[in-house]
């Protein structure tokens, strides 16, 4: 998040905490609500997006919001804690509401909840990003996408887009990403260079990056296409083995050999 955005929610977080007056707006209805909410009182509520919250532009996004089993309602806000954007009756078990939403944009989502003892603190922001904005970069690995268990590798993501930055992500379980600032390699081309290791052959590691601009930075270009990164047998514990089996190879040889020669000697010695 940047400072900006974080002091601006720090604000509307102690805002909220106090004793706030608000509109909620919907269609066919005017509500004045007035929160008594206390820091604390209530366990705040968690927002989500069901598909995650990297979604290809202009496409719809279901978002859910988990509080508690007491919850009556839940309230939808976008961006600013002003306005319910849309309330929902809470789905059996009951301690969550979904939130269908037609043509999701890059902005930020949170949610609160009725209780009965009034609303609770809004959740933590969900920040949307939107993809498809820019054509998509490409991303090769240094030297090669073969690395040794433990080892390093460096992976290239590179545009003719004149892109500030790349974001490089892995997929699939324990997902991580990494943000550099982009670098003029030539007059047509944009890159970065990320250093990611030590890579394990216990994890699947399987690539993509984004290229962005500073000025729109949650809407992203298209993913590259994937890279997966595999693993050499040249491990210590394999070459342990290697040497192993070629022992016993060895010794295998040195007795056949030995058991041909007595043969011999036995046939000699007979004919003799």
């Amino acid at each position: 998040m940047d400072p900006l955005d974080e002091a601006l929610w720090e604000g509307n977080q102690r805002h909220v905490r106090g004793q706030i007056s608000h509109r909620v707006s919907l269609p066919g209805l005017s509500l004045e609500q007035r929160i008594h909410t206390q820091a604390g009182t209530l366990p705040k509520p968690i927002i989500y997006a069901e598909t995650g919250s990297r979604i290809p532009y202009d496409t719809s996004v279901t978002l859910w919001c988990r509080g508690t089993m007491k919850a009556k309602e839940y309230c939808l806000y976008i961006e600013d804690l002003r306005t319910c954007s849309d309330r929902q009756k809470p789905l059996e078990p009951g301690d969550k509401a979904k939130f269908f939403i037609k043509r999701s944009v890059a902005e930020k989502y949170s949610c609160t909840y009725l209780s009965p003892t009034g609303w609770s603190e809004p959740s933590d922001p969900l920040q949307m990003v939107m993809t498809g904005f820019y054509s998509k970069p490409s991303l090769s690995a240094l030297p090669s996408p073969v690395v040794s268990s433990g080892g390093n590798v460096t992976l290239q993501c590179s545009s003719r887009e004149g892109f500030d930055r790349f974001i490089l992500t892995k997929e699939g379980e324990h997902s991580l990403s990494w943000t550099l600032d982009s670098e003029k390699k030539s007059s047509r081309l944009f890159q970065a260079l990320f250093i990611v290791g030590p890579m394990t052959p216990s994890n699947r590691w399987t690539f993509r990056c984004y290229g962005f601009y500073k000025k729109s930075p949650y809407h992203w270009s298209d993913p590259s296409d994937p890279l997966d990164v595999q693993f050499s047998d040249c491990t210590v514990e394999n070459l342990i083995r290697i040497c192993v089996a070629g022992l016993v190879l060895v010794v295998l040889g040195v007795l056949l050999f030995q058991a041909q020669t007595n043969q011999r000697r036995t046939h000699d010695a007979a004919r003799t």
